[in-house]
C-alpha cells in the first residue's frame, strides 16, 4: 500500500477508508492532496470485493475538508487554476464512477470542495459537530466542483439556491431533516464505531450486488451533465481571474496570514 503525504488509505473488515490527513490545515485540499485522493480512489476501485466492498471517505481532526488550501489557491495563475479544476473534475467523477459504494463520513467542517466531495458520494453520514457550506459566493466566485449540479439534484433546487446564493453554513441535522444526510451521530458517540456499524449493513452483502445497485440508482436520475459542468468550469475560471474575485481571495489570504502572526 502506497504511503501518502496528505491522506491515509486503510482497509479493514471489507471497508476501504480514505482519510484526509492535514488536520492542522483543517484538511484543506492542495494539488498534491487532490492527486493522492484520486490515486487512492483508483486503488479502491480495483480492489476485489472480498478485500473491500465499501469505501468510506472521512477526515482527521475536527474537519472533513475545509475547501481548497487558500495559500496555494490564492497564488494560482490562470493555467494553474485550469489544471486544478480539471483534476478536481476527475476526483468527483472517480467517486461517482467507483465500483464501490462510497460513503462520506463527515466528521466536522465540510466547506467548498469538501462539501462537493460529500455530494459526489453515494451516501452521507455525519457527526453532530459537522457543518456544511458552499461559501464561494462570499469570494465573488461560484462552486467549481459540480456543486451547482449535485446539490440541486440531492437537496432540491429551491433549497440549493438558498445555500448557493447566500453561502450560509448549515448543520448536519438541518440536512438530515431535508433528506441529504442519511444519519447524524450524537456528539458523545464514537463516530468511527458508528460508521463501522453503518457500513456493516452493506459489507455482509455480495459486492457485485452492491455495485449493480449503485449503477442502477445512478441511472435512475439524469445525472450530472458534462455540458453544464463545462459551463460551471468556464464561469468559475472567469470569476477567479476577475478583479472582483481576486480582491476577495487575496483579502481572505492575507487574513489567514495575519491570524498566524
Amino acid at each position: 500500500m502506497r504511503n501518502y503525504q496528505h491522506i491515509k488509505l486503510e482497509v479493514s473488515d471489507k471497508v476501504a477508508w480514505i482519510i484526509f490527513n492535514r488536520p492542522d490545515q483543517l484538511n484543506a485540499m492542495n494539488a498534491l492532496m487532490m492527486n493522492e485522493i484520486v490515486d487512492a480512489l483508483e486503488k479502491v476501485n480495483t480492489m476485489p470485493g472480498e478485500e473491500a466492498s465499501v469505501c468510506v471517505i472521512t477526515g482527521e481532526g475536527k474537519a472533513f475538508m475545509a475547501g481548497a488550501d487558500i495559500k496555494e489557491y490564492a497564488q494560482q495563475t490562470s493555467a494553474d487554476f485550469d489544471t486544478f479544476q480539471t483534476k478536481g473534475r476527475s476526483l468527483y467523477a472517480t467517486i461517482e464512477g467507483n465500483s464501490k459504494p462510497v460513503i462520506a463520513a463527515v466528521n466536522g467542517y465540510a466547506f467548498g470542495g469538501g462539501f462537493e466531495i460529500a455530494l459526489a458520494c453515494d451516501m452521507m453520514v455525519a457527526s453532530a459537530y459537522a457543518k456544511f457550506a458552499l461559501p464561494e459566493i462570499g469570494l465573488n466566485l461560484i462552486p467549481g466542483g459540480g456543486g451547482t449540479q449535485r446539490l440541486p439534484q440531492k437537496l432540491g433546487i429551491n433549497l440549493a439556491n438558498e445555500l448557493l446564493m447566500t453561502g450560509k453554513v448549515v448543520t448536519a441535522d438541518w440536512l438530515l431533516q431535508r433528506g441529504l444526510v442519511n444519519h447524524v451521530y450524537a456528539k458523545e458517540a464514537d463516530f468511527r464505531k458508528e460508521v463501522i456499524a453503518f457500513t456493516s449493513e452493506m459489507t455482509n452483502k455480495k459486492a457485485d450486488r452492491l455495485q449493480a445497485l449503485k449503477q442502477l440508482t445512478q441511472a435512475s436520475i439524469a445525472g450530472v451533465q458534462t455540458a453544464v459542468l463545462s459551463l460551471e468550469n468556464a464561469k468559475v475560471s472567469e470569476y477567479y481571474m476577475s478583479d472582483a474575485g481576486q480582491e476577495k481571495i487575496q483579502a481572505f489570504y492575507q487574513k489567514s496570514l495575519n491570524k498566524k502572526k
